[in-house]
C-alpha cells in the first residue's frame, strides 16, 4: 500500500509512531512520504536550534553522522514493524548490525533529510536492509543494516 502527501500531520505522524518506540527528543523521522511492503521514504527537517548543534562543531554546526544513521534506522524500524504486522504485542524493532557505511557530505542546519530504506531480505526473524539519505538530491549517506523484532524488556 503506497501513501503519498499529507493526510494531516498529526494522523500521519501517529500512524508511524504506533510502530516504533522512539519519541522526541530522540525522534529523527518527521513524516512518511511513501511506503510499500519492501521500501519506505521518510523525511526529517534539521532545524538550526537542534540541541546537538550547540556542541558539535560550534561556529560551524554539522549534524553528527551517527544521528543521520539513526534517522535511517528509525525509518527501517517503521518498515520492519509494519512488515511484521506491527509491534502492539509488546515487541519492538532493534538494530543488530551495521555494515558498509559511507558518508558522502555533511548535513547542516536547514537541510531536509530524504531517507529511503529498502528491504533486501527477510531470513527468519532477521531483516536485512539498505538505506540512503539525500539532501537536495545529493547523497549524504549510504548504509546496510539488519534488525529484528524482539520482546520488549525493561
Amino acid at each position: 500500500m503506497a501513501k503519498s502527501g499529507f493526510r494531516g500531520a498529526l494522523n500521519f505522524m501517529q500512524d508511524f509512531l504506533d510502530h516504533i518506540p522512539h519519541r522526541p527528543p530522540f525522534l529523527f523521522v518527521d513524516r512518511v512520504i511513501e511506503e510499500h511492503p519492501d521500501r519506505i521514504h521518510t523525511q526529517k527537517e534539521i532545524h538550526k536550534d537542534e540541541g546537538f548543534f550547540q556542541g558539535h562543531y560550534p561556529g560551524r554546526p554539522i549534524m553528527p553522522g551517527v544521528l543521520v544513521m539513526e534517522a535511517v534506522f528509525q525509518s527501517g524500524a517503521i518498515l520492519m514493524s509494519k512488515g511484521a504486522g506491527g509491534c502492539d504485542d509488546g515487541k519492538i524493532p532493534v538494530l543488530t548490525r551495521i555494515t558498509n557505511v559511507k558518508f558522502k557530505r555533511a548535513v547542516l542546519p536547514g537541510d531536509t533529510l530524504d531517507i529511503e530504506v529498502k528491504m533486501k531480505e527477510v531470513v527468519g526473524p532477521a531483516f536485512y536492509l539498505a538505506g540512503k539519505v539525500r539532501v537536495d538530491s545529493k547523497i549524504v549517506l549510504t548504509v546496510e543494516f539488519s534488525g529484528m523484532i524482539v520482546e520488549e524488556t525493561l
